[in-house]
């Protein structure tokens, strides 16, 4: 369930608007307001991405494709054999291979893993630097690293980001345990339609489908 949450949240971090204070260096404010507007004038996103989590001492290194959905809070997001709904105030996380899924609360603390929490009150908590430029396929890409203002189990996240589409094309967390998660786009679709249904979860679909409450 933590990879799960990791996943989720690295992945919101990337296309949640991002504020930065007046004290940050103007480049770096520049590049990450113009990210801001651009991700809150979509209607609707779907990213298909490739997760990976390496860590060298315990000699880790696994890969996952994977693809989200997201529409104001909610999201839908499914990878390495679990489904992940949120209506904007529950959360189903349903498990393939078990046929079970857990129900919980969205949460309500700055570390929350939803959408409108991470827009208000994630983003602003980190102090970013400008890093570097670097040519990647022909584009410009902004290395910025979000470095987090409170205690948290990561030292430093690592936005890589398309100068000229202003659009994130990959994100790196850096644990304190040793360990990295990265999130790297392959497909970017936006302002497409989104049934409310695919938000939920629907027991009725799932025959035999074990409940574990969590609220």
């Amino acid at each position: 369930m933590k990879k799960i949450s990791i996943i989720i949240s690295v992945l919101l971090l990337s296309i949640s608007g991002i504020k930065v204070s007046a004290q940050d260096d103007t480049k770096v404010k520049t590049i990450l307001n113009g990210v801001g507007t651009t991700m809150k004038s979509y209607t609707s996103m779907k990213i298909e991405f490739t997760y990976t989590m390496v860590n060298t001492k315990t000699k880790v290194n696994e890969s996952k494709s994977g693809v989200i959905q997201i529409k104001g809070a909610k999201y839908h997001l499914e990878i390495g054999g679990q489904i992940v709904f949120c209506d904007g105030s529950t959360v189903w996380t349903y498990l393939k291979d078990e046929n079970e899924v857990n129900i919980n609360n969205v949460s309500t603390q700055d570390d929350a893993i939803n959408p409108t929490s991470i827009l208000n009150n994630y983003i602003i908590n980190f102090k970013p630097k400008w890093i570097k430029d670097v040519i990647e396929g022909g584009k410009t890409i902004a290395v910025i690293d979000m470095t987090p203002i409170k205690g948290k189990s990561y030292y430093k996240v690592r936005l890589n980001i398309d100068k000229t589409a202003k659009q994130i094309t990959s994100t790196i967390v850096y644990d304190k345990n040793g360990s990295t998660y990265t999130y790297k786009v392959n497909k970017f679709t936006t302002n497409i339609a989104m049934p409310d249904a695919i938000f939920t979860f629907n027991k009725a679909e799932h025959t035999g489908v074990e409940e574990n409450d969590m609220r």
